[in-house]
């Protein structure tokens, strides 16, 4: 865990807010579709649900998740042609313990 690459991702709003929404992602998306595709929420959230509720545009969204998913703070999941991202716990869990023991 680099804790400067997460202090970084950390630092938009809009990707903080997407690791809030990932945390419970049943409060924040439909999950009907996921089921209905024999899927759910263990897998992550789709790009385009992300991108739907944010408002920004797919090719940010996608800069964004990308990012956090390299300070290690995401997971994705590729099925077929969508991409699919949940929260990497570990990561989330070391930094934690890092700003409680470093700060």
């Amino acid at each position: 865990m680099d804790p400067l690459a997460v202090y970084k991702a950390l630092a938009n709003p809009a990707r903080l807010q997407f690791l809030e929404w990932l945390k419970n992602p049943a409060e924040h998306f439909d999950e009907s579709a996921y089921r209905e595709q024999g899927l759910g929420f263990h897998i992550g959230v789709c790009v385009g649900d992300i991108q739907a509720r944010s408002g920004l545009s797919q090719s940010v969204v996608s800069s964004y998740l990308q990012s956090m998913k390299d300070a290690g703070l995401l997971e994705s999941e590729r099925i077929g042609k969508w991409t699919y991202y949940r929260r990497n716990e570990g990561t989330i869990r070391a930094f934690a313990a890092h700003i409680a023991d470093e700060l």
